[in-house]
């Protein structure tokens, strides 16, 4: 057993910045993948950003290039998604997920409860 809690959402105006946490407990050496997904109303999950447990692979949707920056801290058990020059379209629910496998967008056997993220136009 995995259990996820994410941190860090809120208001954030249009061009700013905004910094997510997801601290990992109980079974965390099974884990070989860390991910961040969101929801937003109306839409189906998307997939934003994963990384390997020793940080040196990561991956990125193509909306989220060159603005968000995913990073692990394993001595603290958490993973970061540093989210700069944010558009109201990044709106949305932010979810961590873990995996036992390495994966990128599917795959996925733990997950967080999510942290709301609103960017104001």
């Amino acid at each position: 057993q995995v259990q996820l809690v994410e941190s860090g959402g809120g208001l954030v105006q249009a061009g700013g910045s905004l910094r997510l946490s997801c601290a990992a407990s109980g079974r965390t050496f099974s884990i070989y993948t860390m991910g961040w997904f969101r929801l937003a109303p109306g839409k189906e999950r998307e997939f934003v950003a994963a990384i390997s447990r020793s940080g040196g692979s990561t991956f990125y949707a193509d909306s989220v290039k060159d603005r968000f920056t995913i990073s692990i801290d394993n001595a603290k058990n958490t993973v970061y998604l540093q989210m700069n020059s944010l558009k109201p379209e990044d709106t949305a629910v932010y979810y961590c997920a873990a995996s036992k496998r390495v994966v990128i967008t599917t795959g996925y056997d733990f997950w967080g409860q999510g942290t709301q993220v609103t960017v104001s136009s």
